[in-house]
């Protein structure tokens, strides 16, 4: 990108500072008396702005110090961590920290061979390298230690690459203590980005902010190129506490010995961690369970969930401590990273699960369960729990109905069930949520029932549940309809989701995503929930708020959602911004200002990841909305210099050239893509519409069916290939392809408008009526839906 701002920003930034130069007007006319006054107002204020100022800019901005400068006043603390996963996260290779047997030993897979070998204290891997040819290349670092142990190995360009074969670090008799492969069911070729060598593998931007403290990653965008550096090579003190030099100097002037800290004094500390509410817990005897006195005030849950969740940066550096979305936007449940009823699928960790649970909603932190220094449980097994449960109650048959000393007695194995990443890690689901078989059947979701009794069916499970719980959890509703309706285009989809919005006794994740599944979804019926989600006070609902906006918001929708452009969460204002850029037309100019402000913070979020493809991606799709064609070039140009293989970047610059009405240009493009990704249905399909743009029918159909049938969950993609099959006079292959997809997806509108258009104009009224007649219950507000149905009947 070029170091020149855009027009646009440059234009709008100008009002900006104009706006903002003289916020304060005084009359002209004072009298004397009040002129001499405003002159010793303004030298008092001026006096005392530079008493207040003097200690501020004596003292300096925290900076790190590294975990030696703790150890000395909190030795205990020093002692658990030690000891910790957090202080293995990342070490140096040495005869203490390698776990692996580099003893001569090799491992093949694919029928390429590695070894392992020591040459004195260095630790040499031999393996395929970027050329597809083996070669020998020193340890740097381990990666963690329990249940397994990866390796990192430095290459050109200041990059330490992540070794794709892991040391199962579990006992012999569990199975460990062996070399694996990370992906055993895939050959991935040199120049592959899962590769051991390749992008996604990168640990300066994959791995290195949450295993080690104070990362810079000092990315050269013009050189490819990194400086990164941290403090301390491992989770240590200040990656919690924060930056630690205004509290060291706090201790060194504190008397000697120590006298008890003062109320309201917080000791330099950067995160104030400890909870400020003054509340605790209390057992209610009638109901077996704890309750906080005082609604939860810490800083510790958002403390921990930038390193145990799927987010965006927003920040370079984001203050610890600071509010998790000023710095970072959670991932929601969509599919691929949760089922719809919120249980994890794909690798998540632990944050966006927890706070669906009702032990965050009444105030439970990692803290209450985990010792923060250590990090193993407070106490074991079924004491954990029962902390906040009363043992009596619920660590009972009664409870539970299975043996007290069998795994059916265990409360994680029925409330956090566990699912497998990394071929041998096991990890909690951290909902904590009750067991739901009943729902497997309607939503497809696991449970935790049958994932013991494997040899049983849900239903099953469920009756047995009916059976203990007559008045349980199975009788009320779940979000997981509604996710699940959204995700798959049910007809009842918008009314389910709107419900959810608006209940704000559900988790606010759901609701969030809830939000998500509205987009080109939503008709007049929905206005009211997507309206009272924009002052939603949690700001992981009105951050989802844009999402929920079509392509192309009208303005009345443009209206309603700018306030947010004025949020005070940053997260709110970036994807306001990002769904409000090229609407400035339809907005006022206070409006147009506050859309500048977000644009910028917007673009600065997309280059703390100025490493990736995808940024500059999305930079690139920013510059097009903005209609500033030649700088989204420059965007998807970027995006291919850093990763030539980066398919999507293919696709959008194609269609840039569509734009520009070089189409043989794009249509090569796109057949590069291909190439490398024959299974990328966007590819197919951006390719079919290029070879209709030039007349070439019959490869074009070949095209828009191969995209359908890599992405039969694409009603689009249905959609264009049956417009594409009539256009043949295929009028029934036609006919086939959108009554599939209309099965799929009922609710969506395009489907039933095309078969709606074919089966009237092939001569078959009833049909029309039928289709109609859906699309009618569908969107019963919509007056051109009534009017279409109204005008078939006239037939």
């Amino acid at each position: 990108m070029n170091d020149e701002q855009p027009d646009m920003f440059d234009f709008l930034e100008a009002d900006v500072l104009v706006l903002t130069a003289g916020p304060c007007h005084t009359p002209w006319i004072v009298r004397s008396r009040r002129m001499a006054l405003l002159r010793w107002l303004v030298t008092l204020v001026l006096l005392l702005g530079v008493a207040w100022l003097s200690p501020l800019r004596a003292q300096e901005a925290p900076r790190f110090v590294g975990a030696k400068a703790c150890a000395a006043c909190h030795p205990s603390e020093t002692s658990l961590w030690k000891g910790s996963h957090h202080a293995r996260a990342m070490q140096e290779a040495t005869p203490a920290t390698v776990l692996g047997d580099f003893n001569n030993a090799s491992f093949t897979q694919f029928g390429i061979p590695t070894t392992f070998s020591r040459a004195g204290d260095r630790f040499v891997v031999r393996t395929e390298g970027p050329d597809g040819y083996p070669h020998e290349y020193d340890v740097a670092y381990t990666f963690g230690v329990d249940p397994l142990q990866q390796y990192l190995i430095r290459f050109p360009g200041g990059r330490l690459q992540a070794l794709g074969i892991a040391w199962d670090a579990r006992p012999k008799a569990s199975g460990g203590q062996r070399w694996f492969g990370l992906y055993p069911e895939q050959r991935l070729r040199a120049g592959d980005r899962l590769h051991w060598t390749g992008r996604d593998q990168t640990w300066n931007y994959q791995c290195a902010d949450c295993h080690t403290t104070d990362l810079r990653r000092n990315f050269d965008l013009a050189t490819n190129a990194y400086a990164t550096a941290f403090t301390d090579v491992d989770v240590a003190c200040e990656a919690c506490h924060g930056a630690g030099s205004v509290h060291v100097a706090w201790a060194e002037v504190r008397p000697k010995p120590p006298v008890p800290v003062t109320p309201g004094d917080r000791m330099g500390l950067a995160n104030w961690l400890r909870p400020t509410d003054g509340g605790g817990w209390e057992m209610d005897v009638q109901t077996g369970i704890a309750h906080r006195t005082a609604p939860l005030a810490s800083t510790e849950p958002d403390t921990c969930a930038p390193c145990h969740m799927r987010r965006k940066k927003l920040l370079d550096t984001p203050l610890v401590g600071a509010p998790l979305l000023d710095g970072y936007l959670p991932a929601l449940l969509d599919p691929g990273y949760y089922f719809p009823d919120g249980q994890i699928d794909g690798e998540v960790f632990e944050y966006g699960s927890f706070v669906q649970s009702r032990m965050h909603q009444a105030g439970v932190t990692c803290s209450n369960c985990h010792e923060p220094h250590g990090l193993r449980l407070r106490v074991e097994g079924n004491a954990v729990c029962g902390q906040c449960h009363m043992a009596a109650r619920f660590d009972s048959t009664a409870h539970h109905h299975h043996e007290p000393s069998g795994t059916g007695g265990q409360c994680v194995n029925c409330h956090m069930p566990t699912r497998t990443y990394m071929i041998v890690h096991d990890r909690h689901d951290h909902s904590l949520r009750v067991p739901r078989p009943d729902l497997s059947a309607s939503l497809g979701t696991p449970n935790a029932c049958t994932q013991c009794h494997a040899d049983r069916p849900a239903d099953w499970a469920a009756r047995a549940v009916a059976a203990w719980y007559p008045a349980g959890r199975r009788t009320t509703s779940h979000f997981g309809a509604a996710l699940q309706a959204g995700r798959t285009g049910a007809a009842d989809a918008e009314r389910l989701l709107d419900a959810l919005i608006l209940d704000a006794g559900q988790p606010p994740i759901a609701r969030a995503t809830a939000l998500g599944l509205l987009r080109n979804r939503a008709t007049g019926t929905s206005e009211a929930a997507v309206k009272a989600a924009i002052t939603d006070p949690n700001p992981l609902v009105r951050a989802a708020v844009p999402r929920a906006l079509p392509a192309a918001p009208g303005r009345s929708m443009v209206q309603g959602v700018a306030p947010l452009l004025n949020d005070r969460v940053r997260a709110v204002r970036v994807e306001a911004a990002r769904a409000l850029a090229g609407t400035e037309a339809q907005m006022t100019d206070p409006q147009r200002v506050a859309l500048a402000r977000g644009l910028r913070e917007l673009l600065n979020a997309e280059l703390v990841d100025a490493d990736r493809s995808e940024s500059h991606l999305n930079i690139g799709l920013l510059y097009l909305r903005l209609g500033q064609a030649t700088q989204a070039e420059e965007a998807y140009q970027t995006a291919l210099r850093l990763d030539p293989r980066f398919v999507p970047g293919m696709v959008n610059l194609a269609d840039l050239d569509r734009m520009r009405g070089r189409d043989q240009e794009g249509a090569e493009l796109l057949r590069r893509a291909i190439a490398i990704e024959p299974g990328n249905a966007d590819a197919w399909h951006a390719l079919g519409l290029t070879l209709v743009r030039q007349r070439n029918a019959a490869d074009a159909l070949q095209a828009l069916r191969r995209a359908n049938e890599l992405a039969p969950g694409n009603p689009r993609y249905a959609y264009v290939y049956a417009v594409a099959l009539n256009s043949a006079g295929m009028t029934k292959q036609a006919i086939a392809v959108l009554e599939q997809a209309h099965r799929q997806h009922p609710a969506d509108r395009d489907v039933l408008l095309g078969l709606i258009t074919i089966a009237r104009d092939s001569g078959d009224p009833d049909a029309a009526q039928r289709y109609a007649r859906d699309l009618v219950a569908l969107t019963p507000s919509d007056p051109q839906a009534r009017l279409l149905l109204e005008q078939l009947g006239r037939r």
